[in-house]
């Protein structure tokens, strides 16, 4: 009965957030990043059989102080949703599943399943964050291996440039898939093939260097291949070879790399049961008990409460002006349209949208971006993947971060030609700066000086 109340619960969250869910399963299977991912619900159940034996042993009892951490992740989530942040509400959603466990099956069933509860984090599709790091990781990798090979070659920022070509250390090629399904491989290897904690975080941290190793020996192997049989081929050998057969390669050498220090027999059960009845602060925890139909009735109750919450919450709105017009400053004058590539960032679900070219008598040019939001909601994102200064297919990519100003987060960008730009983006909630984006063409000029001598955001 009690297992049973467990998965009425789960299928009842996952049916009242079924909207969060079905957006992470969607990432699962349609974003390559996150492929991997449809292995842990599987992983999750092997986890839970080699350890059932163990987990029938243990008495559950439903523990009341796992409602104030469930209640906890109940709020995050109306947080996320508030603010529209995905990886916010995924991320609680499946904290709750976890919480709700520890109040129905009591602390000594939590501890017994503690890895596979833990792993549970691995279903959140993270990481994209990591992109840009990674980009100017490899790209200087790539820059050391080709002069080490004596093939001339010039950085700027994520941009290589070689007799061969112009290339650019694109998000795609910047190792986050690998890396975030080796972070999940390397886990699962150090709790079943190692006891030792020193052998453990040798063994992680070899799977979260290798792949970064071996991702720039990829891109040097692609840029080498095109000087020698052609951008054409290489693309394409990449794509194929590196894509299926390189990391493979990788994945089972580092695996041999730490064979041999293997410390956990086969037969080495997952849990001793006896340690877990006899731990005095289990005991201690577990006299805070509940019957575990009113823990049932409680999380329900939870749950709809913060969802009722979140929706009215969402539903709230700041009065909006009806007109709003870009400043006018002193030194400054607005010009034509933009010269060169076009530019002009993403502000999806914006209610009011500006855009204007600003120049002074030194020829420093500013774009100012403004962009005003009611609100924040799903598709109305100001800080939402894609929205902002770089627009996924517009032609410009991020280059490399760059200092920003007056608070503001700098980075450079890119076109073909090449063209390059600094960005600054501010957010502004109510009196609080710290949304709109200006960039400059500044040429030769230095970065700051042309976007510090720019119309103020307003």
């Amino acid at each position: 009965m009690p297992w049973a109340l467990l998965g009425l619960a789960w299928l009842g969250l996952i049916a009242l957030f079924h909207a969060d869910w079905a957006a992470m399963a969607g990432q699962w299977w349609d974003s390559s990043t996150y492929n991997h991912i449809l292995l842990v619900p599987a992983i999750l159940v092997w986890l839970v059989s080699l350890r059932w034996a163990a987990l029938r042993q243990i008495a559950p009892q439903g523990w009341w102080p796992g409602l104030v951490l469930f209640a906890g992740a109940a709020f995050l989530w109306m947080l996320g949703d508030f603010a529209g942040f995905s990886l916010v509400t995924q991320t609680a959603c499946v904290l709750m599943l976890q919480a709700s466990f520890l109040a129905l099956m009591g602390p000594r069933l939590a501890a017994a399943a503690l890895f596979p509860l833990a792993y549970m984090l691995f279903l959140v599709p993270f990481g994209d964050e990591l992109i840009p790091i990674l980009q100017i990781v490899t790209a200087r990798i790539v820059m050391v291996l080709l002069h080490l090979a004596s093939i001339p070659a010039a950085l700027d920022g994520v941009f290589i440039t070689t007799p061969a070509g112009y290339f650019k250390v694109a998000e795609a090629c910047s190792g986050v898939k690998f890396l975030i399904a080796m972070t999940a491989y390397g886990v699962l290897v150090c709790q079943v093939c190692f006891r030792s904690w020193p052998r453990r975080a040798a063994f992680m941290a070899l799977a979260l260097v290798v792949p970064v190793l071996a991702n720039g020996v990829r891109a040097w192997g692609t840029i080498v291949l095109a000087g020698q049989l052609g951008i054409q081929f290489a693309a394409g050998f990449d794509h194929v070879f590196y894509g299926w057969v390189f990391f493979a390669v990788v994945m089972a050498l580092t695996m041999l790399a730490g064979w041999p220090f293997f410390d956990r027999a086969r037969d080495d059960p997952p849990v001793q049961v006896a340690p877990i009845l006899a731990d005095r602060r289990l005991a201690w925890a577990a006299r805070w008990s509940m019957a575990q139909g009113v823990i049932l009735a409680a999380l329900a109750g939870l749950a709809l409460g913060f969802v009722a919450w979140g929706a009215a919450a969402g539903r709230l709105a700041a009065p909006l002006p009806a007109r709003i017009d870009l400043p006018t400053v002193p030194g400054w004058h607005r010009v034509g349209g933009p010269s060169g590539w076009p530019w002009q960032p993403r502000h999806g679900g914006a209610d009011h949208r500006l855009l204007g070219r600003y120049a002074d008598g030194q020829g420093h040019v500013v774009d100012v971006s403004f962009a005003l939001y009611a609100g924040q909601g799903e598709g109305r994102e100001a800080g939402g993947f894609g929205e902002g200064a770089v627009p996924p297919g517009s032609g410009w990519a991020w280059e490399k971060p760059a200092t920003g100003l007056a608070g503001g987060s700098g980075a450079m960008i890119q076109a073909p030609g090449p063209v390059h730009r600094l960005a600054v983006t501010w957010y502004r909630t109510d009196g609080w700066l710290g949304a709109a984006t200006c960039t400059s063409s500044c040429g030769t000029l230095p970065t700051a000086s042309c976007c510090a001598r720019g119309p103020p955001p307003r």
